[in-house]
């Protein structure tokens, strides 16, 4: 979760400005959005590509137009709807069809008539992928690049080329591989990049082959896929060997297991190369627009990505927190705030005093040495029976303040809970709950109707407290897990249930227990509404 609204803000680490030296390629919105359950509307391919730009990326592969439908509509919108500050968009396609001519070939046509000032053509550079893909000779696929490329170029287009399996195509005949690259370079190509398609290179062999290729004097980038895990280390490797051309994706989406991480190169690139690869500044938005690029997705962002996740920067062990009490770069390689994330001190088990006090000054707490000690016993003996803090940092929160203080934050109190599940005729089951609860010295009595008990407490609870709390109307439930903890069976067991709530502009998580899944419920969604309210309490404060 984000930290408490009393928590401080760390300050942002400017980067160097870039040139055309070097360039940052993303192609999310056409081979990002090859990912298995990912489909991007025209709309969210333009606020995608509206978030790219705010990052500051050089260029936008925005798709394949006259491939399909929805890459066409979203040139021409794109035209008079997207208005890009630092970002060039291009448009990516393949080249000529074997034996015609690029000038009247319809899908060269649909480049050209796509408004992009660059165009990126894919072409073969594997002699097996000629003859089985594209049914045609050796010389007329390099014709196919050779006249694919002057004319676009003729069009008053910057052309880039995609060398597809190049790497594979290599192993199989080199010379071949060379002379494709050779031929796009003297058709006007400004780049040839260099793709491991099959995403099976390793960085070292690979870094090779593109020190081997830079001898030819073309300007070269890279494009990796991460089938053996090593999209990430191969562009640096590329990058390395003289390639200074870098394409990827967002959050690393992709087709099979991802094309690279771009966000992870770009920060790579910055923070321990010091190549000028986003505007000045730029690098601290890296975070906000990885989980905003994650939402319109629709895909849960990964907590354990490289600089962005939320775990990227999360410690645990009490021997990692008691060092970083004393000096934070003991146990991370980078001040989180470089790139717009956040250190995170997990409580469990497994954490000692040190982050308990962390945690405390964090949210203006001074703790003294018995209140520590107090808490972590706390948290110790809850965990022990089934609780999970360091997933569920607004209940440790609600926890260390009602400690501190002798009494739990509180905006209303429980006199009972009912829950009804009803299976109507028809087949339908409908959930109905009734909350009895106290606030501000008034007793109220709500009831509501859901999908299943948890959505029924919910909306009697909100029923409830409405008039007193109308900002309840601005939080959502996101989420909503349930586990079996170990050491029991069957329907005896007792049960842990996770609540995600956000109010738009943060979001949090909070935990029950119980051998009752719906009373484990209660506490968790009750936990919510409290540090909702009291996140509102703060803002109103202030």
């Amino acid at each position: 979760m984000p930290p408490s609204p009393l928590a401080p803000t760390a300050p942002t680490a400017p980067t160097p400005v870039p040139t055309d030296a070097f360039h940052v390629y993303d192609t999310t919105l056409r081979d990002g959005a090859q990912r298995e359950g990912l489909s991007l509307s025209v709309q969210d391919k333009l606020t995608i590509a509206r978030h790219l730009d705010e990052l500051g990326v050089g260029f936008i592969e925005g798709g394949w137009p006259g491939a399909n439908p929805k890459d066409v509509e979203f040139f021409r919108r794109a035209q008079s709807e997207l208005r890009l500050t630092t970002a060039t968009l291009a448009a990516f396609g393949a080249t000529r069809r074997p034996n015609a001519i690029a000038a009247d070939d319809p899908q060269v046509a649909a480049l050209r008539e796509s408004g992009a000032p660059v165009i990126t053509v894919v072409a073969k550079a594997h002699t097996g992928h000629v003859r089985a893909a594209l049914r045609t000779t050796l010389e007329e696929n390099l014709a196919m690049v050779a006249d694919t490329v002057t004319h676009l170029v003729g069009e008053g287009r910057r052309v880039f080329l995609d060398a597809e399996h190049f790497f594979d195509g290599y192993a199989l005949d080199p010379a071949y591989a060379l002379e494709v690259v050779q031929v796009a370079t003297e058709a006007g190509a400004a780049v040839v990049a260099l793709c491991d398609t099959n995403g099976g290179m390793l960085p070292g062999q690979l870094a090779d082959v593109v020190a081997h290729v830079g001898e030819l004097g073309s300007r070269l980038g890279i494009h990796c896929h991460d089938d053996a895990g090593c999209a990430v280390a191969n562009t640096l490797a590329a990058v390395d060997a003289g390639a200074t051309h870098v394409q990827g994706t967002a959050n690393g989406y992709g087709e099979r297991c991802g094309n690279a991480n771009l966000f992870t190169v770009i920060a790579n690139l910055a923070l321990k190369q010091g190549r000028p690869v986003l505007p000045d500044g730029n690098l601290a938005e890296l975070s906000r627009i990885s989980h905003a690029i994650a939402e319109v997705a629709n895909i849960a962002p990964e907590p354990h990505a490289p600089y962005v996740g939320g775990s990227a920067f999360a410690h645990k062990a009490g021997l990692h927190v008691s060092a970083i009490k004393v000096a934070p770069e003991m146990y991370q390689h980078l001040d989180p705030a470089a790139v717009g994330n956040d250190m995170r001190l997990l409580v469990s088990e497994l954490a000692g005093r040190a982050t308990v006090e962390l945690r405390g000054r964090a949210l203006g707490l001074e703790l003294d040495r018995e209140a520590t000690t107090r808490i972590v016993d706390r948290v110790k003996e809850l965990e022990a029976a089934g609780y999970s803090f360091e997933a569920a940092d607004a209940s440790f929160e609600l926890l260390l303040r009602t400690e501190v203080s002798g009494d739990a934050p509180r905006f209303f109190s429980l006199e009972s809970w009912r829950v009804i599940v009803e299976h109507r005729p028809g087949g339908e089951v409908v959930s109905e709950a009734t909350v009895k609860l106290h606030a501000k010295g008034e007793r109220f009595v709500a009831t509501g109707e859901g999908n299943g008990p948890v959505n029924a407490l919910d909306r009697a609870l909100r029923l409830a407290l409405g008039q007193l709390h109308p900002g309840l109307a601005s939080l959502d439930l996101l989420d909503y897990k349930v586990r079996i903890l170990e050491g029991a069976h069957g329907t005896d067991a007792v049960t842990r249930v996770l609540v995600a709530t956000g109010d738009g502009e943060a979001e949090w998580t909070t935990v029950g227990v119980h051998d009752n899944v719906i009373a484990a419920s209660w506490m968790a969604l009750a936990e919510a509404y409290t540090y909702g309210l009291l996140r509102q309490s703060a803002v109103d404060a202030d």
